[in-house]
């Protein structure tokens, strides 16, 4: 048997109801030569019950927390020559894989497309006015600033999700926003500019929601891109200072809360980059 264009992997815990909306959006894509990989981050739900769909594939593993190392999970058990993310409370729109895949195919020297997103929270539309962004080619210096790629949104190359070494493991908030840094730091990226993505809020747990401000992990998130050598070398000033620059913001609120050993640390970091690339 050949194995399937596309490999769809939805990470997820404890989000069933949630988790067979999302399910029943890719079976009712347009495009069907797919396989559909759930990775069970230890739900104590039904979220099990799936392992008896046919169409599913059903990957079970120890609880770890870590949306990055869930997502990897499903990569290594894909097969597809493309990858598809879709989180366990975001929906697709019908036509999205039939849209975005003969574009990809189309330039072989992109490795990932994305889509504009329409945002939830319960049944009211969250506005993006003022959501200017670079969303097509070399997107990095507005990448840096936020993440400006939705997981849900991205068909990508399989081959260069591996190159790259997947999602980083240890971040669990702003894993993607790291992993895109990485990417569009060496690569273009195409755009669909359709909402073909829905992505959805509410009631129920998100790590977003869970540690509200997110910014301290992207601050993280780019000193590990800067002290492990993960960006090629004229990348590197401009995210330096993007460093310096989100540091300073988010340090007069850090201070106001008394973190005050948590912002030296970050500074004494910095001070060795500084060094360093001096």
């Amino acid at each position: 048997m050949n194995p399937p264009k596309v490999s769809i992997i939805i990470p997820t815990n404890n989000r069933y109801p949630l988790l067979l909306e999302a399910i029943e959006s890719v079976r009712a894509q347009s495009y069907t030569d797919y396989e559909l990989i759930v990775v069970d981050d230890a739900s104590e739900d039904e979220t099990f019950l799936v392992k008896n769909e046919a169409d599913i594939r059903y990957l079970p593993i120890p609880r770890c927390g870590m949306p990055g190392a869930v997502r990897n999970r499903g990569v290594e058990a894909a097969r597809g020559e493309f990858l598809a993310f879709l989180d366990s409370d975001d929906l697709w729109q019908p036509e999205k894989l039939s849209r975005q895949i003969p574009l990809l195919d189309a330039q072989p020297d992109v490795p990932l497309i994305h889509t504009r997103e329409l945002w939830r929270r319960g049944v009211k539309t969250v506005s993006q006015k003022g959501q200017k962004h670079a969303r097509t080619g070399d997107v990095f210096a507005d990448a840096l600033w936020k993440c400006t790629i939705g997981p849900s949104t991205v068909l990508m190359r399989t081959s260069v999700f591996k190159e790259l070494g997947g999602f980083d493991e240890s971040l669990e908030v702003a894993e993607d926003y790291e992993f895109w840094l990485r990417l569009t730091s060496r690569y273009p990226v195409a755009y669909i500019d359709e909402v073909l993505t829905i992505k959805r809020a509410g009631d129920w747990e998100q790590l977003s929601e869970k540690h509200g401000q997110i910014e301290e992990f992207r601050i993280e998130a780019l000193f590990r891109l800067l002290e492990q050598e993960r960006l090629p070398q004229d990348r590197r000033p401009e995210s330096l200072s993007m460093l310096e620059r989100k540091l300073r913001i988010w340090s007069v609120g850090a201070i106001k809360r008394g973190r005050n050993e948590e912002v030296r640390g970050f500074y004494d970091r910095l001070e060795r980059l500084e060094h360093f690339s001096s």
